[in-house]
């Protein structure tokens, strides 16, 4: 056997298993479907009955002077039993929603791997040699694209142990307080109930915050253009820096993949501003057309030399610009960084509607 009917079996066999996989995938698609469709549902039924234990929480704290203790203990209990139900499950639902979207990108990859194959098996040249580029430079890409979602989780788990996390530890300390003195002091009780309630509220938000930065339910309810007009003039509030959102075109659902991929680098790249650009001024715009969408993100901030950064974001293992280009890539659109040192940055990106 010589070294080219090797290196065809060799091949063969990688396309065996990526067959193998794609079917697997397929399969793995179909249950987190189902579960996801359960959590959903479950997720309505928790929504719905959190609002009418609110509504006796409503009707408990205008009564709170007549109410028994034991009640009042009952009803606050049930409310943070109900509400740590809900949030259970939605992020059980974000983690399916993410899954679901890692899982259809890898199978889209691995369905132009073996489409790539079926049209260059039989030709004549370096078939195999180009396959074999194509198909080192998409795991590539979907490795660089892993790295970054990983890279972002820790991120974000850092910051919810900072913050959400310490202020449940708070809030868990007030309880008991609040618990001790119901006995000896009512009154104080009663005010300490009010602290309580209030810090309740503040880190209600602050979760509320890290949900709509992991995925927000808007995105899936309403769309892309109603969400990013919420996100910037949340961004706007929270950075002190002057954001102007232009929309044009019709106000059309998109496919969900652009969706979220379009929402997620506007996301990105506005938090880059804000980290790193020293900024008072964003200009977003947003069009679509018949056939593709167009997004344009101009700062008055420093600016950056565009290569240093990639290579920089190389060696230190931070894949930002690299994973933006390649997710856009491999979603068949085109990004460019235009920017210099002093001037600026204007990043203007493209993704088709299919």
């Amino acid at each position: 056997m010589d070294e080219q009917q090797q290196e065809a079996l060799t091949l063969e066999q990688i396309i065996e298993d990526t067959q193998a996989e794609y079917e697997q995938i397929q399969k793995e698609l179909k249950e987190i479907d189902m579960l996801l469709q359960q959590s959903v549902n479950e997720v309505e039924k928790l929504a719905q009955r959190n609002a009418q234990i609110s509504n006796k929480l409503r009707l408990m704290e205008n009564n709170l002077d007549t109410m028994p203790r034991q009640d009042i203990r009952e009803i606050y209990k049930v409310a943070q039993d109900a509400q740590n139900r809900l949030f259970m499950m939605r992020g059980q639902v974000e983690q399916l929603q993410g899954k679901q979207q890692y899982l259809e990108r890898f199978s889209e990859s691995l369905r132009l791997i073996l489409d790539g194959y079926h049209r260059s098996d039989g030709s004549e040249g370096n078939a195999i040699d180009d396959f074999s580029a194509g198909e080192a430079q998409d795991a590539s890409s979907i490795i660089n694209i892993i790295n970054a979602q990983e890279s972002e989780r820790l991120h974000l788990s850092k910051q919810l142990h900072d913050g959400p996390a310490q202020s449940l530890t708070n809030l868990i300390l007030q309880a008991e307080i609040c618990e001790r003195l119901f006995d000896k002091d009512p009154g104080h009780a009663k005010a300490e109930l009010g602290n309580l309630k209030e810090s309740v509220i503040g880190t209600f938000q602050k979760i509320r915050e890290y949900i709509f930065q992991l995925r927000p339910m808007m995105l899936d309810d309403l769309g892309l253009t109603p969400t990013l007009r919420q996100y910037v003039k949340e961004f706007e509030g929270k950075h002190n820096l002057s954001c102007n959102l232009l929309i044009a075109g019709p106000e059309q659902r998109l496919p969900p993949h652009t969706e979220v991929a379009l929402f997620r680098i506007i996301q990105a790249l506005l938090n880059n501003v804000a980290d790193h650009a020293n900024a008072t001024r964003i200009e977003i715009s947003l069009e679509v057309q018949a056939d593709r969408v167009t997004v344009k993100i101009e700062d008055d901030g420093s600016g950056f030399d565009v290569q240093e950064a990639k290579t920089m974001a190389k060696e230190r293992n931070q894949m930002g610009l690299i994973s933006m280009q390649e997710q856009i890539s491999m979603l068949r659109g085109e990004i460019e960084f235009d920017s210099n040192i002093g001037q600026g940055t204007t990043v203007s990106l493209w993704l088709p509607i299919e």
